[in-house]
């Protein structure tokens, strides 16, 4: 019988695409296989099934309507972990907040949502200052929220109905909703899973946020191929390597920074040993990183990774090809149609540069409440599309080879990309002016070995630069999380501008350049 259940373990999860209600991934896995485990123990499938249909009726009798937004904000809790989960089974919509993020951004996507119901801890909720929770948004310690009891069955959830709006930062403005449905989850939970050859006795270590899409699909795929995810809130990189050897970890997700810092702390052979997969996202690896992880981790697949929010995931390069092509962002992942695009509409030729537009039912349905920004995006498919429908137009410039392998080439609008998280200037720049100490800014991503790309603010004072920065300083630690704090202000005594009398950012950005 060991034998036998040893060869179920290793079989690959079916690419079927039928999707199914997120909720139903509780029934992915063995009822007495791990699904998850963390400080306050393990958890097996059968006991996720309970947890998640007890924290789904009491979300069911806190008088909400369906379609009602339930927002999170937390760390990786056992109750984060499970609310992806519940919500959709009540017949809500989760919308996970950063726990990196302060109260003007968290006060933010809770009025932008909508959101019914905050579910976070007493010292969070106390940072709020009166207005940030907007009327009609009631708060529930996530302590008092029951996780046994009798619950809600596994849902019937249309395939398009919503479960999820994740907040991303656009290229202007604050961050927007991306709404997600259930065939979205469903579908990108299997797709990975199965690419990454994911089976029941493996073992994820989740180091990324879970208000991330790539960090929120750590538990989904785990959870697809039955196997056991640990989430993992670290301080120092030594903490991850003990991690991987306490909990016996097969699998790691991370974005660069996070490898660069993995790769400056001792690893014994007896924990990296342990790996058997690497996956990356949230920024391209270098050579010298890929050759870093390769020495590193000997045994360990490297799966490099290109995706957006808008479309999770669209493409992958196979471990073999690492070596060879370390460059190159991949194919298509399942269930995604990844073409390259002329200017024309036309489909771009081998080795001819193009738009990297992504069709499919990996799609998700848009921006919430935003129908401009939704309908500049989510676009027609091009005439040539197998899938057809609505795809995502990316902005980002990328080219194949001969071999029909993708390279990205470069990214059309001014994202910042650093350690990971794609940040808006826009909201940077509304930032360093809301205190008075500066009177015009500019802020810009300047590639950065350690983190991708680094925010410096172009600046002018409105009185002393040293005393503006000093100031400045101490007032952003307080309002902005550390993933946006500006790298270094260049200040100037003017700001170059255009035709129009607006700030010239082309210009600036040369300079910077």
């Amino acid at each position: 019988m060991a034998r036998v259940r040893g060869l179920i373990k290793a079989i690959m999860v079916p690419l079927d695409p039928v999707p199914r209600p997120i909720d139903h991934l509780t029934r992915c896995g063995a009822p007495g296989d791990v699904a998850l485990a963390d400080k306050a123990g393990t958890l097996d499938f059968a006991a996720l099934e309970t947890m998640v249909g007890a924290v789904a009726a009491w979300l069911r009798g806190q008088r909400l309507a369906p379609g009602d937004r339930v927002a999170t904000w937390l760390p990786k809790t056992r109750l984060a972990c499970i609310m992806p989960l519940a919500a959709p089974r009540a017949g809500l919509i989760h919308v996970p907040i950063n726990p990196a993020l302060k109260r003007a951004q968290v006060s933010h996507i809770l009025a932008d949502s909508g959101a019914r119901l905050l579910v976070t801890q007493p010292v969070r909720a106390g940072l709020f200052e009166p207005g940030d929770v907007p009327a009609g948004c009631a708060i529930a310690d996530e302590a008092t929220v029951p996780v046994t009891g009798e619950g809600l069955p596994p849902s019937d959830a249309a395939s398009d109905a919503l479960a999820a709006i994740l907040y991303t930062s656009g290229s202007t403005g604050r961050p927007k909703g991306v709404m997600l449905s259930h065939a979205n989850l469903w579908l990108g939970a299997i797709s990975v899973a199965h690419y990454l050859k994911l089976a029941a006795d493996d073992r994820t270590l989740a180091v990324l946020p879970l208000s991330f899409d790539y960090g929120q699909n750590q538990l989904l795929s785990s959870w697809a191929a039955g196997a056991r995810v640990v989430p993992f809130d670290y301080l120092v990189p030594r903490d991850v390597v003990k991690a991987v050897e306490r909990h016996g970890i097969t699998t790691l997700a991370g974005v660069p920074p996070l490898w660069m810092q993995l790769l400056e702390v001792d690893w014994p052979e007896s924990s990296s040993s342990l790996l058997k997969r690497l996956t990356n996202s949230g920024g391209a690896l270098t050579r010298s990183l890929v050759a870093g992880l390769r020495q590193r981790f000997p045994h360990a697949d490297l799966y490099p990774m290109y995706g957006l929010t808008e479309a999770f995931r669209s493409t992958y390069l196979d471990p073999a090809l690492v070596d060879a092509r370390p460059d190159s962002i991949g194919r298509a992942v399942p269930f995604a149609e990844v073409m390259v695009v002329r200017p024309d509409g036309g489909a771009a030729a081998a080795g001819e540069p193009g738009e990297l537009v992504h069709a499919g039912p990996l799609v998700a349905q848009g921006y919430w409440q935003d129908a401009e920004r939704t309908s500049r995006r989510f676009r027609p498919a091009p005439a040539f599309s197998r899938e057809g429908g609505t795809a995502v137009w990316s902005g980002d410039t990328v080219m194949a080879d001969a071999d029909g392998l993708l390279r990205f080439v470069g990214r059309d609008d001014e994202m910042i990309k650093s350690a990971g998280n794609r940040i808006s200037p826009t909201e940077i720049e509304e930032a360093v002016l809301a205190g008075g100490e500066v009177a015009e800014a500019a802020a810009f991503g300047v590639p950065d070995a350690r983190l991708g790309q680094a925010i410096v603010v172009v600046a002018r004072a409105a009185g002393e630069a040293d005393q503006a920065e000093q100031a400045l300083r101490a007032r952003l630690r307080r309002d902005l999380p550390g993933f946006m704090q500006p790298a270094r202000y260049d200040w100037r005594d003017t700001l170059p501008r255009n035709a129009n009398g607006k700030l010239d950012r082309a210009a600036l950005k040369a300079q910077l350049a």
